[in-house]
């Protein structure tokens, strides 16, 4: 399939700025794949499509605050530091991007206050930086030290100042494992109350941790999608985990990838026997269609936009037909897309 397969008319007023007023009174589509099906509902009426013994797996990844604002030396010019990854703890060096991008060159240093100061030493695309941190102090102390500083990472569009609940809202309620730059959406939707309806009806609730970068985020920007090349992200699969799962495969129970992520990560660490492996280390697993799942058998995402490696992964689980003639439904229903936007639950 080509990119431009994936395009549609998206309404931009349709991009969700905000989050809804509660988690789980987001939209709720379900779309179910052997009959056609589409129903609407509310994301707290979820536990009604599970059953004792069914598995949900969610990707625990806690966001970072990674956006950082400081002043050129001798300038003063404002710069705006997108943290993406931490290269080196020793010598504190931090694969960065940069805004205005023009401004900053190596060499220059960058001042953030309270402290905190940094020194581009390379490039390494048209926006990114590699960024030596200088800080007295110990690595603890200088990571307490830019997560005091730095600001909840929201997503570009969004285009407002993070708010006080931003914190909290873009995270996920059983967020644990930090080191994400953005927030696994589909599991914002959770409540504790309706974690603990689940829980209640005897679903197991597996987690599994992948660290989003912006890979994900991406535009596609070649025609032959099997071409595009992903970013690499870090995912820990630990052996309990594997075990639920692989029981739950067993007893041919529903096993739901709650997000993107999470389909991910379990799609890279596949045995030859179809069963979940334990890993750790990192994958830059790029999923479009045609592609043969082979551990969940549902899966919860929220409303992506036009030609996103996002809705190249929803596609090849559902189907073309069935995912476009949703998101047209979608678009007419007024669902809310992106990061702060509803959920589409497929079966």
């Amino acid at each position: 399939m080509r990119t431009s397969d994936f395009y549609f008319e998206l309404p931009l007023n349709l991009l969700a700025k905000y989050p809804s007023q509660e988690r789980d009174e987001s939209k709720l589509m379900v779309i179910h794949r052997n009959n056609k099906q589409i129903e609407h509902k509310l994301f707290k009426d979820l536990y009604q499509y599970f059953e004792e013994g069914d598995t949900l797996i969610i990707n625990n990844t806690k966001v970072f605050p990674a956006r950082l604002f400081g002043n050129k030396e001798k300038t003063e010019a404002k710069i705006e530091v997108f943290l993406l990854r931490e290269l080196d703890p020793k010598d504190r060096t931090w694969d960065v991007l940069v805004d205005p991008a023009r401004k900053v060159r190596v060499g220059n240093k960058l001042n953030f206050g309270y402290g905190l100061t940094g020194e581009v030493i390379d490039n390494t695309t048209s926006r990114g930086r590699i960024l030596q941190l200088h800080f007295e102090g110990s690595h603890k102390e200088l990571i307490k030290k830019i997560k005091k500083l730095g600001k909840t990472p929201l997503p570009k569009y969004i285009n407002r100042k993070p708010e006080k609940y931003d914190e909290e809202r873009y995270q996920t309620v059983y967020a644990k494992k930090e080191g994400s730059i953005a927030a696994p959406t589909a599991g914002l939707h959770f409540s504790k109350h309706l974690l603990k309806k689940l829980e209640i009806k005897g679903i197991n609730l597996v987690e599994i941790t992948l660290h989003l970068g912006l890979g994900s985020f991406f535009p596609v920007e070649v025609e032959d999608i099997s071409k595009h090349k992903m970013d690499s992200e870090k995912c820990f699969i630990d052996e309990y985990s594997c075990k639920i799962i692989n029981h739950t495969i067993q007893e041919k129970k529903r096993i739901c990838a709650v997000g993107t992520s999470s389909m991910r990560a379990i799609e890279s660490c596949v045995s030859s026997s179809k069963n979940l492996n334990p890993f750790y280390g990192w994958t830059n697993k790029f999923i479009f269609p045609p592609y043969n799942f082979s551990i969940a058998n549902s899966m919860i995402t929220n409303f992506h936009i036009p030609k996103s490696t996002l809705l190249m992964m929803t596609v090849a689980f559902a189907g073309f037909d069935l995912i476009m003639k949703a998101y047209q439904i979608a678009i007419q229903k007024k669902y809310r897309f992106y990061s702060y936007g509803d959920a589409m639950l497929i079966l």
